[in-house]
């Protein structure tokens, strides 16, 4: 017999029968709601607020099914959250985890023919109320962040009750698998990987044993199969070594060849995809404190990414395909890695599988954000299985780099007044957590790299890792949240920088997702609604003013929000890059949202990219050339993160506004992959002050990269209009200019990519802009914006 899946169409209908809607499962209830006309859509405009109350009502879903035998298991997989699982009336489960799998005999309650089963979920907002008050101590959360109150009592993702860039829903449901399978008298429970000098690889099947059973597991590898015999409780092991083997590396320093392996006993085959490597996590002490650097095959590697947050804010609309086409978008960004962060959840194997495919190494956070915990024994003991289970699946990745025990956890500690009235009690509850937790990540991989918080300055150090740039990983907010300069990213020089950001609003055409006419002002309450970050509008506005003339209407304020978190960004990364080795990963916050929304994102909801996402495949790239301003001098600065020494050829001019360049330098070097080199220097006064900088670099023979620094506000600038040009042929756009245009942007009227965007158009020097539609049938119709008619008044560029 066969598995028999419970997935499909169920009934759902609240606690006191007011409601009943059909379900599709897996996925979430307020999607099935709004599906079924009770609910709108919570996108829309303010609706969210009408929605929340679903979260404050108990609720069931049920369906009938037949069975032929009674000999089964119940398996369910991230049941969100508490929920009470009955079949024909008699309760065989009670999940409290939406991080776990379970696995379950139900053959008792079960009869042949029709049976009924029925998941009960109560109220999550109640029940995390209770348990709050059952506390024996105040643990706070913070409640700024989530309107929804007390998520820190629930094993569910955090920002479900909210967050500065989520709508808070609470959502409930089923998220994974859904089915009846045969009771065995062997099963394997797990495969568990470890691997040595990239060639040795040893196997550990686990194989759980009822009754008198006996067999025979089958492990296979690398074309090689390896008899294992089995009659009792334990684990077998197959060691295998491989001749020639093929390195996995992240993007951009090599291929990522995987290796399949299988185990078969009986009907049961398991199987995994292994790539060879080694990853270490360096963090030895310095000169400057202490290194935080990811070694892969013993090479150093300057991590580049951003922070991962879920894919959809409501899990029935998060599909594999869209997953996939953002971590796709964070490679074709030069990037090698993503920071899964700590109060979303622990992804599905399909999300680390195309990570391995796709060379993205993978920061692991386990999932506690921002808050205080409970630490007594029924908590502990709850995470503990948790994250046994989540490190047996996950641990054989190629990709997964490190587990990080939480997210500003430490930090928690100085943000609420009973921590900080009670620090002993509250540090002692954390370290208690946090201990069990590496326990049980090591206990389950003992080769996993273990990394206690972030930010932190390293094991037993509960610090400052937001302002201490000496040692381990750094989260930089000062820009965004006290409103500093961009310069002040230059006053750091960070050994990892695992989150910074700054925040832009989404593209035209995800606001009028959400948005109707009427509602186009950044003071309209649908707007505000979509900022979830207290005085993010004030502070994009603000900042707008200091380093731009102001925008003429909304769209181009939206374009130009767009340019100055691209601006941001950049010149941390860049700054930062510079600093190689002592700074060795510049993780940004965040690649992606959840919803359409105001936020830190450089991919919209839905993946199109912002302004910034098509800076980062620049401030990324393998090769890089960036100023760095010292007193009274720029120098010009290249570093490589190749794993072989480049020859670079760079050319440095004083562009005037009107276009006229003159050179100041050329040069040409050999830059090593372990270092940043200094290419050229000279005085700021090179620059008369209505002059910008104007650089360029290749590989000889190659096409020039060029960029440009303004060393004043570009508000200072008199910039006269470029007479910029725009020649269509369809999906290809050529721009022309006669005098300097910055920022040249192209939006389009239906969803797809540009090949570039929010670029510098010299004179002399056209450039060629492609477009992919998402439907390659669709009649594209494009707007062209760049810094001088958004700010001068000047209507935009319609085309074709």
């Amino acid at each position: 017999m066969t598995a028999i899946d419970l997935s499909g169409v169920w009934t759902l209908q609240d606690s006191v029968g007011t409601y009943t809607a059909s379900m599709a499962l897996p996925g979430d209830a307020i999607s099935a709601l709004h599906t079924a006309g009770v609910l709108p859509d919570p996108y829309w405009g303010r609706n969210e607020y009408d929605c929340r109350w679903v979260a404050e009502r108990d609720w069931v879903i049920a369906r009938a099914f037949e069975v032929d035998r009674t000999d089964l298991a119940l398996v369910l997989e991230e049941v969100d959250t508490v929920a009470s699982v009955r079949i024909n009336g008699t309760v065989v489960l009670t999940p409290n985890n939406a991080f776990r799998r379970y696995r379950i005999d139900v053959s008792s309650a079960l009869k042949l023919g029709e049976n009924r089963i029925e998941i009960a979920f109560p109220s999550a907002v109640r029940v995390a109320a209770e348990r709050q008050a059952a506390q024996p101590f105040p643990v706070p959360y913070q409640a700024d962040n989530c309107p929804i109150p007390n998520p820190n009592m629930l094993r569910k993702p955090q920002c479900d009750f909210g967050w500065d860039w989520n709508i808070a829903l609470a959502p409930f449901g089923i998220y994974g698998a859904m089915r009846l399978e045969p009771l065995q008298p062997l099963r394997i429970d797990r495969l568990a990987v470890r691997q040595a000098h990239g060639a040795d690889v040893r196997v550990y099947v686990t194989v759980h044993v009822s009754g008198s059973g006996r067999g025979t597991v089958d492990v296979t590898f690398n074309g090689t199969t390896q008899s294992l015999l089995v009659e009792s409780p334990g684990t077998a092991t197959a060691c295998f070594t491989v001749a020639d083997p093929q390195l996995w590396w992240p993007a951009g320093l090599g291929d990522q060849p995987l290796y399949d392996l299988a185990a078969t006993l009986g009907d049961q085959v398991e199987t995994r995809q292994i790539g060879l490597r080694q990853i270490k996590l360096v963090t030895e002490p310095d000169e400057i404190g202490a290194g935080f650097a990811i070694h892969v095959n013993d090479a150093p590697v300057f991590c580049k990414g951003a922070n991962w947050i879920p894919a959809d804010a409501l899990p029935s609309r998060i599909t594999p395909g869209k997953t996939r086409a953002l971590l796709q978008s964070a490679v074709d960004a030069n990037m090698n890695m993503i920071r899964v962060w700590g109060g979303g959840r622990f992804e599905p194997n399909s999300f680390y599988e195309t990570c391995d495919e796709l060379g993205l190494l993978v920061w692991q956070d386990l999932m506690f954000a921002c808050a205080l915990y409970p630490s007594d024994e029924d908590f502990l003991a709850e995470v503990d299985i948790e994250l046994r289970e989540t490190v047996a699946r996950l641990h054989h990745h190629a990709c997964l780099a490190l587990w990080c025990g939480d997210n500003e956890n430490v930090g928690a500690l100085t943000w609420f007044e009973e921590s900080r009235r009670d620090r002993d009690r509250y540090l002692a509850a954390y370290d208690r957590l946090n201990h069990a937790s590496e326990r049980a990540v090591k206990d389950t991989d003992p080769e996993a790299n273990w990394w206690p918080s972030s930010p932190s300055r390293g094991r037993l150090d509960f610090g400052d890792g937001w302002h201490d740039d000496t040692a381990g990983d750094m989260h930089f907010w000062s820009v965004w949240h006290e409103g500093r300069d961009f310069d002040h990213y230059r006053d750091v020089a960070p050994r990892f920088c695992s989150e910074f950001g700054f925040q832009s609003y989404p593209s035209l055409d995800q606001i009028r997702s959400f948005a109707g006419p009427d509602d186009l002002n950044i003071a309209a309450p649908v707007l505000e609604s979509h900022q979830k970050n207290q005085g993010g509008n004030a502070r994009i506005a603000e900042t707008m003013f200091r380093y731009f003339r102001f925008p003429e209407g909304f769209e181009n304020f939206v374009y130009l929000s767009q340019v100055q978190q691209a601006l941001a960004i950049k010149t941390a990364v860049t700054h930062w890059r510079a600093q190689k080795p002592r700074c060795m990963g510049t993780l940004y916050w965040q690649l992606n949202d959840t919803w359409p929304v105001c936020s830190w994102s450089s991919l919209d909801y839905g993946g199109g990219w912002k302004l910034l996402h098509h800076a980062a495949r620049d401030f990324f790239a393998p090769v890089l050339c960036t100023v760095v301003p010292q007193e009274g001098q720029l120098d010009l600065v290249v570093v490589s993160d190749a794993r072989a020494p480049k020859t670079v050829e760079v050319e440095a001019f004083a562009l005037s506004m009107t276009g006229e360049m003159r050179v100041l330098q050329s040069h040409r070097l050999t830059v090593t992959p372990d270092a940043s080199v200094v290419v050229m220097s000279f005085a700021a006064a090179a620059l008369s002050e209505t002059e910008m900088l104007v650089y360029r670099w290749r590989e000889p023979g190659d096409a020039w990269t060029t960029d440009h620094y303004a060393p004043r506000p570009y508000k200072t600038y008199d910039l006269p209009e470029p007479k910029l040009d725009a020649a269509f042929d369809g999906n290809e756009i050529t721009l022309q200019s006669t005098r300097p245009a910055f920022f040249a942007s192209i939006e389009a009227n239906v969803p797809g990519r540009f090949s570039q965007n929010g670029i510098l158009v010299l004179p002399g020097a056209p450039q060629r802009i492609t477009f992919h539609p998402n439907d390659a049938k669709a009649t594209t119709h494009f707007t062209l914006r760049h810094l001088h008619s958004a700010t001068y008044g000047r209507p935009p560029l319609q085309g074709p």
